[in-house]
């Protein structure tokens, strides 16, 4: 992957995938990730970060926004996404609120 591309990867096993498995996926990358939440309808203004930043969803849904180049990129449980540093984001959780678990490059 590029250092300035944005990337969703989508879970593709028909089996819903669960937080230890999540956990290993990113542990065989050398990633340790933590755990965070947000209630339904929550939304985070855009804003940067100075690193790399791997997110997967674990449960309910939550959509990033792109401003620079209009995208929207709604995730669900097991999707990925790869965030490079830099890229101004924002987003708002779904209906059912959002677990995920996130590392950092």
């Amino acid at each position: 992957m590029k250092q300035s591309e944005t990337k969703v990867s989508r879970w593709s096993d028909e089996k819903k995938p669960d937080e230890a498995t999540i956990r290993e996926i990113l542990a065989e990358e050398g990633l340790h990730p933590y755990r965070w939440s947000n209630a339904p309808g929550d939304v985070y203004s855009s804003h940067t970060h100075s690193y790399n930043k791997v997110i997967y969803v674990l449960s309910g849904a939550i959509t990033f926004s792109l401003p620079d180049s209009g995208e929207k990129l709604a995730l669900k449980p097991g999707d990925r996404l790869d965030l490079p540093a830099g890229v101004s984001h924002g987003a708002v959780v779904g209906p059912q609120g959002v677990a995920c678990l996130e590392a950092h490059r």
